[in-house]
């Protein structure tokens, strides 16, 4: 059982929203007495990997730097900070990172798992992927971190969760082998026949993202840590209510669900925010059994994410709002929780677009036959509107290359839909990404925005 090292707490804040509860002020929340509210955006980052990746860079004999795609996004969200100094402050009040920050691992499998007696077995599906390289220290991880020194440095506060790129060592378990026998044509996205991949070591991931790096050491809005950074807990302002943003491990485990409640119950009323790599598929299902589940090789130390909504997600009333990357696509689901209460979910990851790669001359070569994915500067802004009752989340999907709103660029659906919902109709794919939710119980749960 792993240990939590360290949990820093605003006790001047829990006191008075202790004595509040003690007066019977249920129903305020967050929120105070009533204000007017306020218009604020969060920025969703999806997956970054294939910008920081080394092979896709001009050094490497790729068309572009990919990693300019990503150091020009992050730039983009810099000046876009209400709390840039430097210039006319913008709406974006918290960066929520969704993970696979970089993309290759350091090493062929880590100490910890093979202490355990497991051991890598080569797999023709995934090895040319997954081969550790020097390069991962010396370009991925470095431009990884230049990102986010530019958010930082605009002041804004935000949360990392490690996705499985970001792990240490990534690599086919030996309990569970690929199928190689079977022809090409026939092999499924299936265990059985891609073999089992599995994840250890996150010691490149606290080095850039711990709770004693310099992006999150000195400052106060980084309330608390699980096991040095692998989670960690966030606090903003906006729109009248103080926010609670968790970022939690990949399929964590109850160990790290334990210390997740016990951050929610530090912090009562906070509307809580849950940002965590792998948990919704593009169809709007959470996806148990597949090829990284990490349950199947160590159960003690994970949870598939359908055990997470049950122990953690829909159990802890002040949760509505979980982001999530990994799978390539966009989804969005809507459900109760225990106590009657909704839960949005929100899917993006835009890993897979390359068209700025084929507009540079890149030849195709990504999944399917497709373009190398890339990600084509697009990332998700979720625009909340507190001033109306009940308050909404406007979602937008925004590339920072083309500087442009997805419903604004005319060869959206043809450049994307067929590789990411194929068969769904154009307009069912540009409504799933732009769209609104409207959050019908926030108020009763958290209280009218504070003056």
């Amino acid at each position: 059982m792993r240990r939590m090292r360290r949990m820093r707490r605003y006790g001047a804040w829990i006191a008075v929203v202790g004595a509040l509860i003690a007066l019977g002020c249920a129903g305020l929340g967050a929120g105070g007495l009533g204000g007017e509210g306020d218009r604020f955006t969060i920025a969703m980052i999806p997956d970054t990997q294939n910008y920081t990746d080394y092979t896709h860079q001009k050094a490497h004999g790729f068309a572009i730097d990919a990693s300019e795609l990503f150091l020009e996004q992050m730039a983009w969200v810099a000046d876009n900070a209400r709390t840039r100094t430097d210039g006319p402050p913008g709406d974006i009040v918290f960066v929520a990172s969704v993970g696979d920050t970089w993309q290759h691992p350091t090493e062929w499998i880590d100490e910890e798992h093979a202490a355990m007696g497991y051991s890598r077995i080569p797999n023709p599906f995934f090895d040319a992927h997954f081969t550790p390289s020097e390069k991962v220290a010396k370009i991925e991880i470095p431009t990884a971190i230049a990102g986010y020194r530019l958010v930082a440095d605009a002041g804004l506060p935000f949360g990392v969760p490690p996705g499985n790129h970001d792990y240490d060592a990534m690599y086919n378990v030996n309990t569970h082998p690929p199928n190689t026998s079977k022809p090409p044509a026939e092999i499924t996205m299936t265990v059985e026949d891609l073999g089992l991949l599995h994840v250890g070591g996150l010691g490149g991931f606290l080095g850039a993202f711990g709770a004693d790096s310099p992006f999150f050491a000195d400052e106060p809005w980084y309330v608390a840590s699980f096991e040095g950074g692998t989670s960690s807990a966030q606090v903003f302002e906006a729109g009248g209510y103080r926010f609670l943003h968790l970022a939690l491990e990949m399929q964590a485990g109850d160990d790290v669900l334990a210390w997740a409640r016990g951050v929610i119950a530090e912090h009562p009323g906070l509307p809580t925010i849950v940002s965590t790599h792998d948990y919704l598929s593009p169809k709007a299902t959470r996806i148990s059994g597949g090829f990284l589940d990490f349950t199947l090789v160590d159960a003690e130390n994970h949870n598939t994410p359908q055990q997470m909504f049950e122990k953690l997600i829909a159990v802890e009333p002040q949760i509505f709002l979980v982001l999530c990357g990994h799978y390539h696509g966009q989804a969005y689901l809507r459900e109760q929780n225990v106590a009657g209460f909704d839960v949005h979910t929100v899917l993006a990851d835009y890993q897979d677009r390359g068209q700025v790669g084929l507009d540079a001359g890149q030849p195709p070569g990504g999944l399917m036959g497709g373009p190398v994915g890339l990600g084509d500067g697009w990332l998700r802004l979720l625009e909340f509107d507190t001033t109306v009752d009940p308050p909404r989340i406007a979602m937008r999907t925004y590339s920072t290359h083309y500087g442009k709103h997805a419903s604004e660029m005319p060869d959206y659906v043809a450049w994307y839909r067929d590789h990411e919902q194929k068969g769904m109709s154009d307009e069912a794919f540009m409504a799933a990404e732009e769209y609104d939710i409207v959050l019908t119980d926030f108020r009763e749960r958290f209280g009218a925005p504070a003056p």
